[in-house]
């Protein structure tokens, strides 16, 4: 069976129904991968992207993209490279007041086994077991 990658606007039609037809298509496509009929993958970076867009453009409170986004990340027959980080980095991200990138990294710094980081984001000055330095 051949995989087939999702883009960002494809969750975002059907996470948001803005476009009915759209949404209809979409979760057709979602049906038939829970089914085993197609693969699916994304990466990182379109949820990364979903989440921002969410955010800003669509202005769905927090704790709603939080969820949306975990039921993706548990979907069945939906590949995606670094799963594991991202829901940790969902986890992280609905219990501080950062930025979704950020509690990213600093996920990915741990399964890294990295503790240090160089920057000027205050951010991480809230994340256990992480260092923040300045350069």
């Amino acid at each position: 069976m051949e995989n087939k990658f999702v883009d960002t606007n494809i969750f975002l039609r059907y996470l948001t129904k803005d476009n009915l037809s759209k949404y209809d298509r979409c979760r057709e496509m979602f049906k038939r991968a829970l089914e085993g009929e197609i693969a699916i993958s994304t990466s990182g970076m379109v949820i990364a992207e979903l989440i921002w867009t969410l955010l800003s453009y669509y202005k769905v409170p927090k704790a709603e993209v939080i969820e949306k986004v975990s039921v993706i990340l548990g979907t069945e027959n939906l590949f995606i490279p670094d799963k594991d980080v991202l829901a940790d980095a969902l986890v992280l991200y609905a219990r501080k007041n950062i930025d979704f990138i950020d509690a990213y990294n600093a996920v990915f710094m741990k399964y890294q086994g990295l503790r240090e980081i160089y920057s000027y984001d205050e951010d991480f000055e809230t994340i256990e077991d992480i260092e923040r330095k300045k350069p």
